[in-house]
């Protein structure tokens, strides 16, 4: 079912050829509405901001030599725009913290959607089984179960602490599964963890 709201997402990058190609792909998205916005330099990043505030923002790391997600966070703090990593070549792990998400150039439109429709909050009300959890949800109750802070959780799959906090939400929710022993029995059951990786506390 087609998602009636309109998504605006603005994608910052130089290269034309990698910008230009993004750009199609979300528009060819079958399930959602969105409008793009090109961006090529920081400059045209802060009109951009200042005159659409889009809904989410796909930068990569290396924007301009580099793209201080913090600072941006920072300085826009009355924003809901939501920050996505946009990989195009390898990046330290430290340079991905406090983005909300991360696509690369070897995501399909399948994956892509995925995650904008997770960003947006857009997953169906009605799926409550364990086949309409997300991989990412998957590894999140993985790390959970092994006894992972928020933050470690974070850390480990390169983005920020809210965004696990949105997921878990999202996973309670899809579950109905309120206590970490609910969920930890839930992922020995479904096979999403090792008996042997799980954290007992006694």
């Amino acid at each position: 079912m087609k998602s009636q709201e309109l998504i605006l997402v603005a994608v910052a990058e130089t290269s034309v050829i990698v910008r230009s190609g993004l750009v199609a792909v979300l528009k060819r998205l079958p399930d959602m509405s969105i409008q793009t916005v090109e961006v090529t330099s920081k400059e045209g990043l802060q009109h951009c901001m200042e005159a659409h505030a889009p809904s989410i923002l796909i930068v990569n790391p290396q924007f301009e030599g580099w793209f201080d997600v913090d600072a941006f966070k920072e300085h826009y703090s009355h924003a809901e725009t939501k920050i996505v990593s946009l990989l195009c070549t390898f990046v330290d792990a430290n340079q991905l913290k406090g983005y909300d998400e991360s696509i690369n150039l070897f995501d399909d439109a399948e994956s892509l959607e995925k995650k904008i429709s997770e960003l947006m909050n857009l997953t169906e009300e009605e799926d409550t089984d364990q086949n309409a959890l997300s991989q990412r949800e998957k590894e999140i109750i993985g790390c959970v179960v092994r006894g992972m802070t928020n933050k470690e959780i974070a850390e480990k799959l390169f983005i920020s602490v809210h965004t696990v906090i949105t997921h878990r939400r999202n996973i309670t929710r899809k579950l109905q599964i309120h206590s970490a022993a609910g969920l930890t029995i839930y992922a020995i059951v479904n096979k999403l963890v090792e008996l042997s990786k799980v954290k007992m506390k006694l």
